[in-house]
């Protein structure tokens, strides 16, 4: 985490590594109905991030940390957190989870979203 301000943690149901990206690429063209992460489905392209996602998160202000699920449970140990998940990170104490897995795998699209992380980050701050 960086300095005394939150940290936006997008944590992805998928392995990290770039055969791993090759792969998951290939899974969400040919087969986007199975593809196991609804965060990487929601803010990715095949390939590249949204264009509004990046905005979003530019908007925000908030350092943003992107983490795949090996590196998550690795880094944190949190193996009974279902993934993928959006967390608000700080310095001193477990992050908070913002958008849990059952919630991400229920979004519709993108705009849904960026709702809901606006919403949820709207109680952290006021």
């Amino acid at each position: 985490m960086t300095g005394s301000s939150p940290t936006l943690i997008c944590v992805y149901n998928a392995r990290g590594g770039l055969l791993n990206a090759a792969a998951d690429m290939v899974h969400k063209i040919l087969a986007p109905a199975t593809y196991p992460c609804s965060l990487c489905a929601l803010t990715y392209g095949p390939f590249a991030m949204r264009a509004a996602w990046r905005a979003t998160l530019d908007r925000l202000g908030l350092p943003v940390m992107f983490i795949y699920r090996d590196e998550f449970r690795e880094a944190l140990d949190r193996r009974d957190l279902p993934l993928p998940a959006v967390l608000l990170g700080h310095e001193a104490s477990p992050p908070d989870v913002l958008i849990s897995a059952a919630e991400l795998d229920a979004l519709p699209d993108l705009k849904a979203l960026i709702g809901l992380l606006e919403q949820r980050l709207a109680r952290f701050s006021g």
